[in-house]
């Protein structure tokens, strides 16, 4: 039986280490076939991203700071010289300064409120605007977003905000892009230990009130994470856009 993504060629954006929600995705999207291009942010991770991407066969690695419209560019040229043709993106790519990530959302910069939304949300409108003239033969974009995109979680603050943002955007490029037959998506994951986590203040209380209050009565296991992104790059997804699915052992459902 041919694998599910058997001669697609997907992008990667947002892996900073092994316990990344990323490279959980890029591991499941690979054993179902994917060949995979992986980005990194800078020198500084390039070793890291690195040493994770050659574990799997052909991949691609290739620098993109996403803040940097020129880069961009240049990873969409190397996109199509090295594939050709693209069929998914996954962009799970945040970022917001961690003193914004405590004590009140009142007390957000502008500085800092630019910042989150910049690298938070705009970068998958500006990747996009790169990435879907390769993606000829139609194909499926989605990005990684969080329950305090829509209730105000403690210490969550302008990322919440910054992730409102992104889901709007997903609603928008479904709308625009589907005339080519690609798919826009979210995933909105419970809370997990990655790295970007550990600036949130406070983080494991927030992970132990969901451990104990989610229907299923436990947290969320990256795999999950990563099933539910092989669901949405394949055909099985064919008709699903501009929605955000919640993967959270079903946290969000769940009011006082």
């Amino acid at each position: 039986m041919e694998s599910m993504l058997t001669g697609k060629n997907i992008l990667i954006m947002g892996v900073a280490n092994e316990r990344s929600i990323a490279w959980a995705i890029a591991q499941s999207l690979a054993g179902q076939g994917a060949r995979l291009a992986f980005t990194y942010e800078n020198e500084r991770v390039e070793e890291r991203v690195r040493k994770l991407a050659e574990k799997i066969p052909d991949a691609v690695i290739l620098p993109c700071n996403v803040t940097v419209d020129e880069e961009i560019d240049s990873l969409a040229a190397a996109l199509k010289e090295r594939f050709g043709v693209l069929h998914g993106l996954v962009h799970s790519i945040a970022f917001a300064k961690s003193e914004e990530l405590e004590g009140h959302y009142v007390n957000t910069s502008r500085a800092g409120f630019a910042l989150a939304h910049d690298i938070s949300a705009y970068s998958l409108v500006a990747v996009a605007q790169r990435m879907y003239p390769l993606m000829t033969e139609g194909g499926s974009i989605m990005t990684m977003t969080y329950l305090g995109s829509v209730r105000a979680i403690r210490n969550y603050n302008v990322m919440g905000v910054a992730k409102a943002a992104l889901e709007a955007s997903v609603r928008y490029l479904a709308n625009d892009l589907g005339q080519y037959n690609i798919r826009v998506n979210g995933v909105s994951a419970g809370p997990i230990r990655t790295l970007a986590a550990k600036g949130i203040k406070d983080f494991n209380s927030i992970l132990h009130t969901v451990e104990e209050k989610a229907p299923l009565r436990r947290g969320t296991d990256p795999a999950e994470v990563a099933d539910t992104a092989l669901f949405l790059m394949s055909s099985m997804s064919r008709g699903v856009t501009g929605g955000v699915i919640y993967v959270d052992s079903g946290y969000n459902i769940i009011g006082v």
